[in-house]
């Protein structure tokens, strides 16, 4: 712990010294795992371990734990953690390569809070400039070292064959240099101090933060970061306070569901249906050793059941025995009641309600909810909410956004199984996934009379254990119901634990279900139309494995017309990326018909970058005003490659090595932990919640088109003999839909030229060149003679001969609405053949809970330790690996 807190507190002064005298870090709280012994640590408020901006954790990536940043949105855009390895922290031996842990710190902080990218790139570790020169790709260019090959120095020629490097060099820094800058290209360095700025940046490297940012450096983006509103340099040369740490752990859980019972609950089925939500929550979703109360509130709140912990099935049966009955005659509701209630039980445990969880389910109106959000915020509970129909109150979400809890919305619609999805999401918020309930299947349909549900879910061989399969309804007697296994074993209505008041039936598979394809048939043996509504879940089967996961949301819980929404959904198996998934969204709004949309991960359009396992899209087929809710469903096929090879986000460079006083000291080489065969394999199914948000502004009839398309992310350019091969990912006519019209391809010799006057720039003929439906690949071939034959004017009035153009692309729909300028790409022009371009004088260089509070000159942090301990066994046809939080 004492390490944190200095990697912390060194972090403090050298981010202080980097944003020029105006930031540090004041408050820091470390969430403590819940099953380290107490050690009088302070109770836990609201902090989670979803909500940590740092993350320790030992799921090992490909590089045996590099410390990384997830970056899921643009430039200047937060990210979503930062994730340390125990290794990191106390491995004193990786400091050599990474330099201070406090550093590395900054540099991984820069990329959460402030959005900036990493300024090396391993894949394209160096260019050639305009003057025909051999760059490495760093920032700034003021950094030098000298090539490598496996034996010792050799000369440039000897390492570069055709613009690419032979194996086995490498370049290497001098571990003394005179440059300050830049922290998100070497940090290591002990002379690098600052960001880069508009006098220091490289705009010719081909980086992520140039590609992401429009060629501007880290420190013009950080400086428009609201935390630098209005703030100002610290006056003096005296250094900022050191940080002070709060210690925090969590003790026993408590939830208590804070029930609606007005008369508004008559509608719609909404009573049924909170009902058979809560039932499943309590027998399936709420996790062993939980204690749970129940409230109930019209008017008033009523205290259904004090606190009961549950510890065995008859725990839960008890508890569901408790939930209401039936709706009251009252119209009016009061939510600052219900909770009020809902505080008071779980006082009862410790005294206060540090720590606790509040479901709130609610479909009634409380014009008096701001009355009640002081001593929301008090009570240090967090606060769930689940809107049900349009009715529901308009500031019910604030009650979450105040406590960081969860935002859900449930439309009155029968198919729709919104509500047994929300509960499902809701989790204790450890993060041990291997305890958590894990959403598998979520259907709803309405079936004609004498016709079938019928489908299948698959049970891959990472979960099994205490699966359930819940089948509701909406008439009095349930329908005809047959589960078949994988190896054809049947179950019938018969099997089922059936509650007719409820009208629910579920299953329960005992010991490990089988993996592979279930096939479920649900026969509506009713004289009407009915919605059947099927929900599966399970949990890990094994410690050793983690299960494969997802986790949606939304950038932004409301929006107006016509700005998009932009939707995610993170799929993890463990820390790994989950690639080449069928992910799909489901839209469902008010009133309307739900919108069914196919999320990717393609790096391009909404999605940033691409096979982080971050799945992306725009959404904005926006029907009506008010709230939205988003289900994702998440389906792998067994045939295609499951897993990426690295931990996805940016990373602080690991350098191999320094040259000091003419001698190559060489660093340990980052060690590689594969993964298993087994890990890799396997199909799977995940579904999951994402929430609600709401829409306003939109207008009541037909509009005109007012979405462009969107902006071309990944343009590159490739020179071929005597022509350019442009490839890109094809916009869509509306954002990333759709079919745009036409393309508009520009190029310069001048970088600023193209990047501040692209309308002046030299316009290339795209008259063959039709746009294809978005997501496609787009290939364009051309030839730049023209462009070659004299110099261009420079910004500065000067000619100068150059060797590089650079190329970017706008889009433009039927409409002519036009979208942003891509980024953009670069190709040289002049390479002599069989002969390697000339390397510049100058030795270049090759690649080599935090919750924060964006106070003028303050960040408030939250850190979160989860470790995980991963025991191997000898038996290479078995691991059974031992996992436990600390």
């Amino acid at each position: 712990m004492l390490l944190r807190t200095e990697m912390i507190t060194e972090a403090s002064f050298y981010l202080f010294n980097a944003t020029k005298r105006r930031v540090f870090f004041r408050n820091i709280k470390i969430l403590i795992p819940a099953t380290w012994k107490a050690n009088h640590y302070s109770q836990v408020k609201q902090e989670s371990y979803e909500k940590a901006n740092v993350i320790v954790t030992d799921w090992y990536g490909a590089h045996g734990g590099d410390p990384y940043t997830l970056q899921y949105r643009g430039c200047g855009k937060e990210g979503k953690h930062i994730y340390f390895t125990s290794e990191f922290l106390l491995n004193d031996d990786l400091t050599a390569g990474y330099g201070s842990r406090g550093r590395v710190f900054v540099h991984e902080w820069a990329h959460l809070r402030w959005g900036v990218f990493d300024e090396y790139n391993n894949e394209k570790p160096f260019y050639i400039n305009g003057q025909n020169q051999i760059k490495v790709t760093r920032c700034s260019s003021d950094i030098v070292g000298m090539f490598v090959c496996e034996k010792g120095p050799c000369p440039e020629e000897n390492c570069i064959i055709s613009q690419l490097f032979q194996e086995g060099c490498m370049f290497i820094y001098n571990s003394t240099q005179n440059t300050t800058s830049s922290i998100m290209f070497m940090q290591s360095l002990s002379s690098v101090v600052e960001f880069c700025n508009s006098s220091t940046h490289n705009q010719e490297a081909p980086n992520l933060q140039n590609q992401m940012c429009n060629l501007r450096s880290t420190w013009d983006v950080i400086s428009d970061s609201s935390d630098f509103n209005h703030s100002f340099p610290m006056n003096g040369t005296a250094l900022p306070p050191p940080p002070t740490f709060s210690l925090v752990q969590a003790g026993d859980k408590v939830v208590c569901l804070v029930l609606d019972v007005s008369s508004n609950m008559a509608e719609a089925d909404r009573f049924l249906r909170q009902q058979q939500a809560a039932e499943f929550y309590l027998m399936q979703i709420v996790e062993i050793h939980t204690f749970v109360g129940i409230v109930s509130y019209n008017s008033k709140g009523e205290i259904r059941t004090q606190l009961h912990q549950i510890n065995n099935d008859d725990d839960r049966k008890l508890l569901v025995s408790y939930l209401p009955a039936m709706v009251s005659s009252e119209a009016e509701t009061s939510i600052c009641s219900g909770l009020k209630r809902g505080f008071e039980v779980a006082e009862k445990l410790n005294g206060r309600a540090y720590g606790s969880v509040m479901i709130l389910v609610t479909s009634g109106i409380d014009e008096h909810i701001s009355d009640c959000l002081l001593t929301v915020f008090r009570s240090g509970s967090t606060i769930h909410t689940i809107a049900l129909g349009s009715s529901a109150d308009n500031n019910l979400e604030e009650l979450s956004h105040l406590t960081g809890g969860l935002k859900f919305f449930v439309p009155d619609k029968s198919n729709s199984n919104s509500m047994i999805d929300a509960f499902s999401r809701i989790s204790s918020g450890t993060g041990d996934v291997l305890q958590q309930c894990i959403q598998l299947e979520s259907v709803g349909e309405n079936v004609e009379p004498h016709h079938q549900l019928k489908n299948t879910v698959t049970v891959d061989n990472s979960v099994g254990n205490d699966t359930a399969f819940l089948v509701t309804w909406q008439t009095s007697g349930p329908p005809e119901m047959v589960l078949s296994d994988p190896n054809g074993r049947k179950y019938f209505t018969r099997n089922f634990i059936i509650n007719q008041a409820l009208r629910t039936a579920r299953l329960w598979i005992p010991g490990t279900a089988k993996p592979g394809l279930w096939t479920y048939v649900l026969n509506n043996t009713h004289h009407s139309r009915q919605a059947l509504k099927v929900t599966v879940t399970s949990r890990a089967s094994r410690s050793a494995q983690p299960p494969a996961t997802v986790d949606a949301f939304v950038e932004k819980d409301s929006t107006s017309f016509p700005h998009p929404v932009m939707i995610y959904a993170n799929v993890r198996k463990g820390f790994y990326p989950v690639l080449n998934a069928t992910v799909t969204a489901t839209i469902e709004p008010e009133t309307e018909d739900p919108v069914t949309l196919k999320l990717f991960d393609d790096g391009a359009g909404a999605d940033v970058i691409k096979n982080d396992g971050i799945y992306s899209r725009y959404f904005f087929s926006f029907a009506v005003n008010g709230r939205y809710s988003l289900k994702v469903h998440v389906n792998h096929s067994p045939s295609i490659s499951t897993l990426g090879h690295s931990l996805p986000g940016s990373h602080a460079m690991y350098v191999p090595g320094y040259i000091t006083n003419g001698n190559i000291q060489m660093h340990a080489p980052r060690k590689s932990l594969g993964r298993s065969e087994e890990e890799q394999k396997g199909g799977f199914r995940r579904v999951s919640s994402g929430g609600s948000f709401s829409v306003r502004g939109v207008p009541a009839g037909p509009h005109p088109d007012v979405y462009p398309p969107c902006k071309v992310i990944d343009l590159e350019a490739v020179k071929v003999e005597e022509e350019v091969t442009l490839s890109w990912t094809a916009p869509g006519e509306d954002f990333d839909r759709g079919q745009a019209n036409s393309y508009e391809i520009r190029m310069s010799k001048s970088l600023q030229n193209i990047r501040d006057d692209f309308n002046n720039a030299i316009l290339v003929n795209t008259s063959k060149l039709n746009p294809q439906q978005a997501g496609t690949k787009e290939i364009f071939t051309f030839s730049p003679k023209l462009f070659t034959n004299e110099p261009e004017q420079q910004p500065d009035g000067e000619t100068q001969e150059s060797h590089r153009i650079y190329v970017a692309i706008r889009t433009i729909d039927k409409n002519s609405l036009k979208s942003a300028v891509s980024n953009i790409a670069q190709a040289s022009l002049f390479i002599p053949p069989n002969s390697a371009p000339v390397v510049a004088k100058d030795y270049l260089i090759l690649n080599g809970v935090l919750t924060a509070m964006g106070l003028i000159g303050i960040i408030c942090l939250t850190i979160v330790v989860t470790h995980y301990v991963l025991n191997k066994k000898k038996r290479a046809d078995s691991k059974e690996n031992g996992t436990k939080l600390l």
